[in-house]
């Protein structure tokens, strides 16, 4: 049976929470896996093609999107799986020439230590906690907007 495999999308849960929400008032079939499963399931076969969003695309066709989307690429690229970004125009940043210039916010360490406001990290651990990635162009197939596919200037 076909189906969506929603990322749960930590540490937030948006996945879980958002997409899989969304999937079922549309009725469309999906399973929610940890972020962590994401490639075993590539591996496993089980996935024909990887989609992601985008909060901003450079002019090269770099995207800054959710944290782990780069890792969804490298592992889609490993498998030889169409990896393709469905974005808004209004994502599309044509002043800015590629990801480099692209801030990524970090998120507070306590999203990472508590869960539910328990504690789930030793006291003081350190945190690397960014809210979004980058992911080079070159592991994109592509990038499809309202208006179409958008071809990256490089």
């Amino acid at each position: 049976m076909e189906h969506v495999l929603a990322d749960e999308t930590r540490p937030l849960l948006q996945g879980s929470r958002l997409t899989a929400w969304e999937l079922a008032e549309e009725g469309i079939p999906y399973r929610v896996l940890p972020d962590a499963a994401a490639a075993a399931a590539m591996a496993r076969g089980l996935v024909d093609c990887v989609l992601v969003g985008a909060d901003r695309v450079a002019r090269n066709g770099d995207v800054a999107n959710k944290i782990g989307t780069y890792g969804l690429a490298l592992a889609a690229a490993h498998h030889d799986i169409p990896f393709v970004v469905v974005a808004t125009e209004s994502t599309l940043d044509r002043d800015l020439p590629d990801g480099a210039g692209i801030v990524v916010e970090q998120r507070p360490a306590t999203e990472v230590t508590t869960v539910s406001g328990v504690p789930v990290a030793p006291e003081g651990a350190e945190v690397f906690n960014p809210a979004f990635d980058v992911t080079p162009a070159e592991l994109i197939t592509a990038v499809v907007t309202e208006n179409g596919v958008v071809t990256p200037a490089r």
